[in-house]
């Protein structure tokens, strides 16, 4: 494997902790950096709810030079990262991604994502219950999947802190989820990219990582029949040994 070091990025509502599974079944050699998205765990929150605040906020954190594993909010921040700082980020590793979380007509088709009128309902009842809206959010992310209990549990056990210092900073996270649109520009993003979705993810459609993998320069996707929106959580030794390929190569 390659010494270029390996960093983790989360989705919403979640801690580092996520990764742990598939951290042991990565190659001993491989180092690896799962910091916490802004707001979660004992990150600082982000000034704004904004993507680019958002990315810019673990910027420091970020070593040099790496490669950028993402998964589902992880993958938007990854794939701004790589398009605005080229220089930092080597390769991609995309997971349950898309340019794209809500579903709209209104500036252009965009079928591949979960309905606006969804959205907006879930990130209303945030507001009010917000831990409730965690469990449910866990149930959507295990959906589809072979191992959905095990997966559901592992999510769980990983859920962020709701209290009230946390919440203001996880309800941004909801509006960076729902108004984050980076369709035009990923053609912009240069570096190799591997992509890893579930075939049965019901978060996100497996079709919007077929046009991501159409529509970046230099990727790769990889689907993972009976899984769901966490397939590093239910086959974890295959994605560390499909990273671990992308590295070496």
């Amino acid at each position: 494997m390659s010494a270029l070091p390996l960093v983790l990025l989360h989705g919403w509502g979640l801690t580092p902790s996520v990764w742990r599974g598939l951290r042991e079944a990565l190659p001993s050699r491989a180092v690896t950096l799962a910091p916490a998205l802004p707001g979660h765990g004992n990150a600082l929150p982000a000034p704004s709810a904004d993507l680019a605040a958002w990315s810019d906020a673990l910027l420091p954190a970020l070593p040099d030079r790496a490669a950028l594993c993402g998964w589902s909010l992880g993958g938007l921040i990854a794939l701004d990262l790589a398009r605005r700082h080229p220089e930092r980020v080597a390769r991609l590793i995309l997971i349950g991604s898309t340019p794209r979380f809500v579903a709209r007509s209104d500036d252009g088709p965009w079928p591949h994502g979960l309905d606006a009128a969804t959205v907006a309902a879930f990130n209303a009842n945030f507001a009010t219950d917000p831990a409730g809206t965690q469990k449910k959010f866990v149930a959507l992310q295990s959906l589809g999947d072979a191992r959905r209990r095990a997966v559901a549990g592992e999510l769980a056990a990983a859920l962020a802190d709701t209290g009230p210092e946390r919440a203001p900073s996880l309800s941004s996270g909801l509006e960076v989820l729902a108004n984050t649109d980076l369709r035009a520009f990923i053609p912009e993003i240069r570096q190799p990219a591997q992509l890893i979705h579930g075939a049965s993810d019901a978060l996100m459609p497996l079709a919007a990582a077929e046009w991501l993998a159409q529509q970046l320069p230099d990727a790769r996707l990889a689907i993972f029949d009976d899984c769901g929106h966490a397939p590093f959580l239910s086959r974890p030794d295959e994605c560390a040994a499909l990273i671990a390929g992308s590295l070496d190569d």
